[in-house]
């Protein structure tokens, strides 16, 4: 059951509350899994190890957003700018990221597994033992430029 006190917070703003927040509690559980932030404005946010699972994160701005070792199984990105974000370790299988941008992203080590990467924007990923297949890239747009 998603925390109701931590997403009020994450509603009240990125850089003036929340990230705030994340450096004052930095041992805090995010449980945020289940919530509905689409189209929310959440570039730069620091959800790093947060519990996002089956969450509604589509059309999102997460840009530059620190999601490593976040949990986002099952969770709806479909097209959230996800550009240079740091997803380093984050689950995200069976994730929806149909037609996000992921370009310049940090996906090390990411489970990707069951993940729909359709039309995904993969350019500069970096895809460093991520864990997606060949079939998955194919479906990505244009996969040519992930390192």
């Amino acid at each position: 059951m998603a925390n109701q006190q931590q997403l009020d917070l994450l509603k009240q703003g990125v850089t003036e509350s929340w990230n705030r927040w994340r450096q004052d509690h930095p041992e805090t559980a995010l449980e945020l899994n289940g919530v509905d932030l689409s189209g929310a404005d959440l570039g730069e946010v620091d959800l790093a190890h947060a519990d996002l699972s089956r969450a509604d994160l589509s059309g999102t701005d997460l840009n530059n957003a620190n999601l490593s070792e976040a949990n986002l199984i099952g969770a709806n990105l479909s097209g959230a700018n996800l550009a240079n974000a740091n997803l380093y370790s984050a689950d995200l299988s069976g994730a929806n990221l149909v037609e996000a941008d992921l370009s310049g992203a940090n996906l090390s080590g990411a489970n990707l597994r069951g993940t729909n990467v359709r039309g995904a924007n993969l350019s500069w990923t970096n895809l460093n033992e991520a864990i997606i297949t060949a079939e998955q890239l194919k479906e990505a747009s244009p996969p040519q430029d992930s390192l």
